[in-house]
């Protein structure tokens, strides 16, 4: 299966998250067929990272987002385990802080963007502006916005402001060789309820439990309309939305490391060309260190 193609969602239809499936199709590979596949993109993304390192031209924003324990942190621990750390690095994005607040609400993106040659992972992102303070708007009226002193005044208009901000902000990153990959892990509201069961049922899980989470579980059918709303205004052909079924984690990761395989891949990173001049010089050099006593 084209994973790529399969879960690509580029806004040419309209989108509803009801009829998006959460689990892979049968017949589903079963567990060891999904480690190797697992393990064998790993060791693409590797090569590709390495590749993409030493070319130097395009920054990769790997962008997961998805409700309270879908499997973003554990999808980042498999799936990017295999990634050179010194060109890898993983953003979380939480509450915003007094100094970010003091700025645009893309600042503090702009401000984790990769280097070139580098893959930054973001853990959230700008997506929370337009889905947490869509469930809960009372949190934009301590921003100091512009025009939102009351409820009344954060509208649909609001958002959809936002969401064309941040669909020519990607184009603009796309445009200067800043790709963002982004992934939107989709599971069920059954399966939800079993992980949080299963933070408090095993002792090593505990610290994971949060009550704030079984706090916005109530609003689970505010998120989903949320969600549908903010992927039918942001997808595009040249920024699209991965829908990923993430009922199942390993499912997830294998598709997900494939998905992400493909689209470095089609970046086509190569290590630079050396010139003849220079390997003449490269020569030389191996000779004098060859013959060189002391060495």
């Amino acid at each position: 299966m084209n994973y790529e193609s399969e879960y690509r969602f580029d806004g040419s239809e309209r989108l509803h998250l009801k009829n998006q499936a959460t689990s892979l199709p049968s017949p589903v590979p079963d567990k060891d067929k999904i480690k190797a596949q697992l393990a064998d993109n790993i060791t693409k993304l590797a090569d590709l990272q390495s590749r993409l390192y030493a070319q130097a031209s395009y920054g990769v924003v790997v962008l997961l987002q998805g409700m309270d324990a879908a499997g973003k942190d554990s999808m980042i621990r498999h799936v990017m385990s295999g990634l050179d750390p010194e060109g890898t690095s993983v953003v979380s994005f939480k509450q915003p802080t007094s100094n970010e607040l003091a700025h645009d609400y893309l600042w503090r993106i702009s401000s984790a963007l990769p280097r070139r040659g580098s893959i930054q992972i973001f853990n959230r992102s700008q997506y929370e502006d337009v889905l947490i303070s869509r469930v809960h708007p009372e949190i934009l009226l301590g921003q100091h916005l512009p025009g939102i002193n009351q409820l009344s005044d954060v509208t649909d208009d609001f958002f959809n402001q936002r969401f064309r901000d941040i669909t020519h902000y990607e184009e603009y990153l796309k445009h200067n060789g800043f790709i963002m990959v982004k992934f939107f892990l989709h599971y069920s509201r059954d399966e939800q309820k079993h992980r949080f069961e299963k933070r408090i049922e095993v002792p090593d899980k505990n610290w994971k439990f949060s009550a704030a989470d079984i706090k916005e579980r109530a609003f689970w059918d505010d998120y989903q309309k949320a969600y549908e709303d903010m992927l039918n205004h942001t997808a595009t052909k040249e920024n699209p939305w991965y829908i990923i079924p993430s009922d199942s984690k390993w499912n997830s990761r294998m598709v997900v490391s494939d998905i992400l395989t493909t689209r470095l891949a089609a970046l086509k990173p190569e290590y630079p060309t050396v010139t003849d001049e220079q390997k003449q010089q490269l020569h030389e050099i191996l000779n004098h260190l060859q013959t060189d006593k002391k060495a």
